[in-house]
């Protein structure tokens, strides 16, 4: 579990392709000095497990599932990616609750300046969208971020200073792809509720009018 408050930005020192899977390598400061192996760390919102340390890189194995529903299969050496290690139990709580799973891949549709943030509109999956709410929380790659507006086919963030400078999102332009991961709460609140059928629940709650 995670925060999505991220510590650091890692640089790639290498992502070696196998059969069935991939070694990632990632050169850090602030992570390493309390990561073991068997950790779990999100790497741009994915959740993945340190096999191996060496001096101030940190080493993962990426399987074949998570190189296919993440941006991760395209990094490159040298490439910036968000790091956050899980939350511990008496860790302060930012952000919200991030399980470090993926739901799919967006794209930055737009970037404009508005004021002294950054207004970003995320092409979406329609899968993710639906557990989207204004001024609700979503992950993109790894990053708690608040939902200004839910659209037909995409999202809008809006991007402080201190965040497009602490993490990829600051520098990644248009056509770039972003990991989404939304809200755990609202997948549950949706499980709950039976959204895709007319359960007993939601026709009582329609019916006293409250939704």
């Amino acid at each position: 579990m995670f925060t999505g408050l991220i510590v650091e930005l890692g640089e790639v020192v290498s992502l070696e392709r196998k059969a069935e899977n991939a070694s990632l390598s990632i050169k850090c400061s602030k992570i390493v000095v309390d990561a073991k192996v068997g950790d779990s760390i999100c790497v741009n919102g994915a959740c993945l497990t340190v096999v191996d340390i060496k001096g101030n890189i940190i080493s993962f194995d990426v399987s074949y599932e998570t190189l296919k529903t993440t941006n991760l299969g395209g990094l490159k050496k040298a490439d910036r990616v968000n790091i956050e290690p899980s939350l511990r139990a008496d860790s302060k709580l930012g952000g919200h609750f991030v399980t470090g799973h993926v739901d799919g891949v967006g794209r930055i549709r737009s970037k404009r300046i508005t004021g002294n943030a950054i207004r970003i509109e995320i092409e979406s999956p329609l899968e993710i969208l639906k557990y989207l709410v204004d001024k609700g929380s979503v992950a993109v790659d790894g990053i708690s971020l608040t939902v200004v507006e839910v659209l037909k086919d995409s999202f809008s963030v809006v991007i402080i200073p201190h965040t497009a400078s602490l993490t990829t999102i600051g520098f990644k332009n248009t056509g770039d792809t972003v990991n989404l991961e939304a809200d755990i709460l609202g997948k549950y609140v949706a499980k709950f509720l039976n959204i895709n059928s007319d359960s007993s629940l939601l026709s009582a709650l329609k019916k006293s009018g409250y939704i």
